[in-house]
């Protein structure tokens, strides 16, 4: 049976974890063994389990149940409080009607090894300094769906944690394996890839850059695709460095597309088996 507990008041400190408490707080570098992150919907709720990682709470509206929170409850067991408080008090959480009435703060899973991670690795994601969580998290779904076999990320992007990037990525954060990069970035992390046998190949606009669908690029055995942040793009010593600089054929005088639109036309050229 899951463990109900009704709150009445918005100023609850059961809700601090969903209402008061900040990303950074959450995250808790100073005691990672702490830190949480917030899941919402069943949806993202389920593929977090799925990927073994430990419910601390939820909250729903227990007014509103649905088959699929149901399957949740289930889940959850009885050792995980799951607080429940009627429409009024929940609408003062922001954005808590696009959830499908359920969250759940679980701890931050352990991540893995960058040269583990690789290990089996064709095609992986490199993400140079990605600061929307939005297109973080549309880039990871699209990394999922698309063939990639991992994301690696610097330490100055998003947090695929975040929780509008989780919401966003549809749970597929907890779907597809991804780290920080092991040292610093364009180097050495750039020799570090080639080490491991990938080629990389920068999303830029130059003049020397070749079209997507070069036959070179389907051809290497193994590709690290990098991608830059919002409106700068990559760096240029990150370009310099790559093995290829490839763009996106386009029309009507169009010159680039959101890093998270373009992420999905390379991840879907590039993946191709």
């Amino acid at each position: 049976m899951p463990n109900l507990i009704e709150i009445t008041e918005f100023s609850a400190p059961e809700l601090d974890v969903y209402a008061r408490l900040s990303e950074v707080q959450l995250r808790s570098r100073q005691d990672p063994s702490q830190a949480l992150f917030i899941a919402e919907s069943p949806l993202v709720i389920g593929r977090a389990l799925d990927a073994g990682c430990v419910p601390v709470s939820a909250l729903m509206d227990g007014s509103h149940v649905s088959a699929a929170a149901r399957e949740i409850l289930t889940r959850l067991g009885a050792d995980v409080p799951v607080f429940t408080a009627e429409d009024a008090v929940l609408t003062q959480l922001t954005g808590f009607h696009l959830t499908r009435g359920m969250l759940c703060a679980m701890r931050r899973p352990a991540l893995p090894e960058a040269g583990a991670l690789c290990r089996a690795a064709r095609r992986v994601v490199v993400l140079e300094n990605v600061m929307n969580p939005t297109n973080l998290g549309a880039i990871f779904r699209s990394a999922a769906a698309l063939n990639m076999d991992a994301v690696l990320l610097t330490e100055a992007g998003s947090d695929p944690l975040y929780r509008r990037a989780v919401r966003v990525s549809m749970g597929t954060v907890f779907q597809i394996p991804w780290t920080y990069l092991p040292d610093g970035w364009p180097e050495p992390s750039m020799g570090w890839l080639r080490a491991q046998g990938f080629r990389t190949v920068a999303m830029a606009l130059r003049d020397d850059s070749v079209p997507l669908n070069d036959p070179r690029l389907l051809a290497e055995e193994r590709l690290a695709i990098v991608l830059g942040t919002e409106g700068d793009g990559l760096a240029q010593a990150t370009i310099d460095a790559c093995d290829y600089t490839v763009r996106i054929p386009m029309s009507h005088g169009v010159d680039s597309l959101n890093v998270a639109a373009a992420s999905a036309v390379a991840f879907y050229q590039l993946g191709l088996q």
